[in-house]
Parts: C-alpha cells; structure tokens; sequence
C-alpha cells in the first residue's frame, strides 16, 4: 500500500509540474513573442533566459501599438529588441508604419530593425506603407531594401495594395522601382484591374498612363472594364472605353 500511495503522489506532482509549465507558456504567449529571444549569461558561463529582457520586448511592442513613439524610444535605450515581434508576427517597424510615424520608423531603420520582415499572414512594411498611402515611409523602406515585390498569403504585393487603395503616388513609386505596370498577381489581377474595380479613376489614369493593358484578364476572364461597370464607377468606365478595354 505504501509503494502505491508513494507512486500515486509522483503522478499527481508530475501532472501539476505540468500544468504549472503549460500555464507559464500560456502567460507568455499572451504577452507577446521576440524574433530573438532575450538571453543573459548567469554565473556559470553558460545562457540563460532573461525575463526582464523579455517583459522589454512586450512593451515595446505594446506602445508600437498604441503609437507612443517617446514610451517606445525609452523602451529601447534600455535594451529592447528592435526587431521583437508580437503574436501575429509584427514588428515594431510594422506597427509604427500603420501609425504613419515617419521619425519612428527612420529610427527603428537606423537602430537596424529588418525593412522587409512579414507579418504571419506575410504582409510587409512596404504593403503597409503602399496601402496607407505613405510615400514617405514607401521611400524609406525601399531604401532600406524592402522588397517591393514580395507577396502575401494571398498573393498581392505592395502595388496591388497601393492601387486597390487608390494610392496613385505609391503605385507610382514602386513602378519607378521596377515593378511591372502589366505583372498579374493573385488569380491574375494586375494593378489596373484592383484600381478598376474600387473605382479610383487617378488611379486607372496614372496606369494607363504608364502602358497598362486595359485588354488583359483574370482568371475569371474580365477585364479591368468589366470590373469598373460591376462596381458602376461610372468614371472608369469612361477612361477604359476611351482606351479600349
């Protein structure tokens, strides 16, 4: 019976051990991630994980979110990472350049936060930029070398977001980087037809402009035009007919 009750007790206080080390991963989980996680050395040489670091990165990553640029710059003097990432794979850069905040995201580049590091869902920086319309930041990051054809989950890059958006002045930018005006993405949309089908006409014009084929099709078979008179813009219908699509 005592040898019984003995392994009985190992059981229950191994299950507990368990639970407790399942609880503390939950907790962490929830306070965010870092690409690299922090490390201190302890007094025998060798690694071992420093939880200050750690709590560091979570705020970090919390006044991105917030877009509290002076609690971020703190944070990082006193040895957050830069490059930390959150539950969905976003960085500090990320996050301050949904925010729009141009001295940030400047700051992060020359602290040596990655311009091109994607979200989980693969979205970048730069579709962030291109899609917000921030040409600035769009600038920056390119300079920095942010790969402006990278492509999402969904296969859309950083034109598609800009023209979808009717972002003229990032389409614009990025087709100077090399990007083609006629290149198809996800089920075979180009540019013109996302700019087509939610009806930004400065849009449509710019790329037409810039030698867009208005002829081309999806995967469906439609046209840039077929999308622009699903959605009645009457606007881009115009300019498509006038250019023969």
């Amino acid at each position: 019976m005592g040898h019984k009750r003995k392994t009985a007790m190992n059981r229950l206080s191994c299950t507990a051990l368990c639970r407790l080390a399942n609880l503390r991963l939950v907790l962490l989980l929830v306070a965010g991630f870092s690409v690299q996680p922090a490390a201190s050395q302890n007094n025998m040489g060798g690694n071992d994980y420093d939880a200050s670091a750690y709590n560091l990165n979570a705020q970090l990553l919390a006044a991105a979110k917030r877009g509290d640029a002076e609690r971020a710059l703190d944070l990082l003097q006193r040895g957050a990472a830069v490059n930390a990432r959150n539950r969905n794979g976003e960085t500090p850069l990320m996050l301050f350049v949904k925010k729009g905040n141009e001295s940030l995201v400047r700051e992060l580049l020359q602290r040596g936060a990655q311009a091109d590091t994607p979200a989980l869902d693969k979205t970048t920086p730069a579709m962030a930029a291109a899609y917000a319309g921030s040409t600035q930041i769009l600038g920056m990051l390119l300079e920095a070398g942010a790969d402006p054809l990278a492509r999402d989950q969904l296969g859309k890059n950083a034109v598609i977001y800009a023209a979808g958006a009717g972002r003229t002045e990032a389409v614009v930018l990025l087709l100077e980087r090399g990007v083609g005006v006629n290149a198809s993405y996800g089920r075979e949309l180009t540019a013109l037809m996302w700019a087509a089908g939610y009806g930004h006409a400065a849009t449509v014009r710019l790329l037409l402009e810039r030698g867009a084929d208005p002829a081309r099709r999806d995967d469906r078979g439609k046209t840039a035009l077929d999308m622009a008179r699903e959605g009645r813009h009457a606007e881009v219908v115009k300019l498509l007919e006038s250019a023969g699509g």
